[in-house]
């Protein structure tokens, strides 16, 4: 019963979350991920999971991140987003680029003395290119440890942190020092058309996901999610043993860009909101793993790992903008949209007070959640070979 309670709470515990942050705005800038993430490790050392939770926590784990990619794929229109303005398509290369040098450097310096450092390392392009959900996915196709799967987790939201309060603060006035400020581009007559239909409450708010009209075609999303799922388990299958959690997240990736090219599938509303959810529900699980009592003892290099993975790709990403003329509001919302991704854009955007950039943020950081897995897993397979 106690293992049944359990499993319940970590269904249900993002939607209170979700409600609060719909209820008290500066939770909302905080973002419900990192609040789940954040609960999650409450409840793991405060004593209250029962005996035999392990199970029921790897479970939940193992099926979310499958099951929620699609979903959050199906929504993404390849032929929209292509169309991005050059210079912020030209910023998510830069960051891209800042990211595997950051991330080669870092890997240089400590992999002899961190516990699979490759695959830290491929988790890491992935979260800083596309998010959380890049991280997760990485760590699960690579078969991460489950404590290397936690303290990566962990020391991406802490390390994470300062740079998301900086940007909200002080970034558009130090970076404005070395870049060109904002310039509005030739007036457009579709583009105040699309920023105004990317707003927040797009990304965030779930109002009406339960009426007939939704519910209904995302109960069927989610069961061609699921189908997608079972299809790519014969790609888990036939791969030998150590590449087959790859070939598993790769396939689903695969399938799930494929399906959002039928029209009717892309046109669902609110899948990206459920897959979000499912997300969320995996971050709440991620988070109820983590001993802090562990972590003091064996995060001090993946911490440090980390630190220099975001602020040097951070650093070489605002050199490469100098290099290449981009502006601050375009870099900051690339770098934002590739490390926190999309749900963030808005938030910092307003930050910003520009909300021009708030179409580009949002593409880009879509882009990197379907690079991110790509480049995390082959350049860690890339980095084992060549270190090792």
């Amino acid at each position: 019963m106690k293992l049944i309670i359990l499993a319940v709470f970590f269904l249900v515990c993002p939607a209170l979350i979700i409600h609060l942050c719909k209820r008290f705005p500066k939770l909302d800038k905080v973002g419900p991920a990192l609040l789940c993430y954040a609960t999650g490790i409450l409840i793991a050392n405060i004593g209250v999971l029962p005996e035999g939770s392990g199970q029921t926590q790897t479970t939940i784990m193992n099926i979310s991140i499958p099951l929620a990619l699609p979903l959050l794929l199906f929504s993404f229109d390849i032929r929209r987003w292509v169309r991005l303005a050059g210079k912020a398509f030209l910023s998510f290369i830069c960051l891209l680029l800042a990211v595997l040098i950051a991330t080669t450097l870092a890997y240089i310096i400590f992999h002899d003395s961190l516990d699979e450092s490759w695959k830290v390392a491929g988790m890491l392009i992935g979260v800083y290119s596309g998010g959380s959900i890049n991280l997760n996915t990485i760590g699960l196709a690579l078969q991460a440890k489950e404590h290397i799967l936690v303290l990566t987790n962990t020391a991406d939201m802490l390390m994470c942190t300062p740079y998301f309060l900086f940007v909200l603060s002080y970034a558009q006035r130090l970076f404005n020092k070395f870049l060109p400020p904002f310039c509005m581009p030739a007036a457009d007559p579709s583009r105040s058309t699309e920023c105004e239909e990317v707003v927040v409450e797009d990304l965030n708010d779930y109002s009406g996901i339960f009426s007939i009209r939704i519910i209904l075609p995302l109960v069927a999303a989610t069961v061609m999610s699921a189908a997608i799922f079972a299809v790519s388990y014969i790609a888990y299958q036939a791969a030998p043993r150590d590449f087959n959690m790859a070939a598993l997240m790769i396939s689903i990736t695969t399938l799930g860009i494929a399906a959002s090219f039928v029209p009717k599938i892309r046109n669902i509303k609110m899948t990206f909101h459920w897959g979000q959810y499912i997300l969320m529900v995996f971050c709440v699980v991620v988070g109820s793993l983590a001993d802090l009592r562990q972590i003091v003892l064996t995060a001090p290099v993946i911490f440090v790992f980390t630190g220099i993975v975001i602020y040097v790709s951070m650093l070489i990403h605002l050199l490469l903008s100098k290099l290449f003329k981009i502006d601050t509001d375009t870099m900051i919302i690339t770098s934002v949209a590739g490390v926190f991704s999309p749900p963030f854009v808005p938030v910092v955007a307003a930050a910003l007070k520009n909300k021009e950039v708030i179409v580009s943020g949002i593409a880009t950081g879509i882009l990197g959640w379907v690079i991110g897995n790509y480049l995390g897993i082959t350049y860690g397979y890339f980095l084992r070979s060549f270190f090792h």
